[in-house]
């Protein structure tokens, strides 16, 4: 086992992800370990590969959409996959733009009822 890779174990601690977790990105093809018996290691490939979806997620891009997008650079290389994320983020960010004002009126909504409550308390 060469140094640079990661343990099943590992991987999950580095990245704070369940083993669930990471079984199921592997059974979506999102990541594709090296396997030696029934162990499973994660080499520099598969580490950056984990990165992007983590980032993914965190911006709310959607697991298939991730794995497509993952494709785009193995199939048609770095400049169609960074053409395909600016679309990406453009879409996603009308997206969150529409959530944080759903948020915002949550909040206000949420604030006037508990002033209106407090003003029956006294």
């Amino acid at each position: 086992m060469s140094d640079n890779r990661l343990s099943f174990k590992e991987m999950c601690a580095e990245f704070d992800v369940t083993p669930r977790t990471l079984r199921y990105y592997e059974y979506i093809e999102l990541l594709q370990p090296d396997r030696e018996g029934r162990a499973r290691f994660y080499g520099p490939r598969e580490r950056a590969r984990m990165k992007l979806i983590m980032r993914g997620r965190k911006f709310g891009f959607p697991l298939e959409e991730i794995r497509q997008w993952l494709l785009i650079y193995e199939e048609q290389g770095n400049d169609v996959q960074n053409q395909a994320f600016i679309e990406m983020a453009d879409r996603q960010l009308v997206e969150l733009k529409k959530q944080r004002e759903q948020i915002d009126e949550a909040i206000t909504e949420l604030a006037d009822l508990r002033e209106a409550t407090r003003a029956l308390l006294n």
